[in-house]
């Protein structure tokens, strides 16, 4: 049971790396796997934390949490908010696409490091 929730987050963290590196690639033009893979890594335990203290309010805390996911994205990746914001939204999609493919292939994985996925 531990072991498959290892794996589990270590495929998500996988592919929520690949999800920021794919939007940072499009958005701003340069990244590196392994600068997206500590963003996901630092945006999921950012979201984590914030979802401890006001993820239990509603809007606020889904909204509080997405702005501390989209502001790790902006310290790691340069052009502001706004690029930020749609590296988010194209890691988002970029998620939920491979987790459709992972759950048509029945491997009940979870993304870890984009939010809402």
């Amino acid at each position: 049971m531990v072991l498959g929730l290892v794996l589990s987050f270590v495929v998500g963290l996988l592919v929520g790396g690949l999800a920021i590196h794919v939007g940072a690639s499009l958005i701003v033009g340069s990244s590196t796997y392994g600068k997206a893979l500590m963003t996901a890594a630092i945006a999921w335990f950012a979201w984590g934390v914030v979802s401890l203290f006001v993820g239990w309010i509603p809007l606020l805390g889904p909204l509080v949490g997405l702005l501390v996911y989209v502001g790790v994205i902006n310290v790691q990746y340069e052009g502001g908010w706004l690029n930020a914001g749609a590296i988010a939204f194209v890691a988002w999609l970029t998620s939920l696409l491979v987790l459709g493919l992972l759950q048509f292939l029945s491997l009940g994985v979870r993304i870890v490091g984009v939010p809402g996925v």
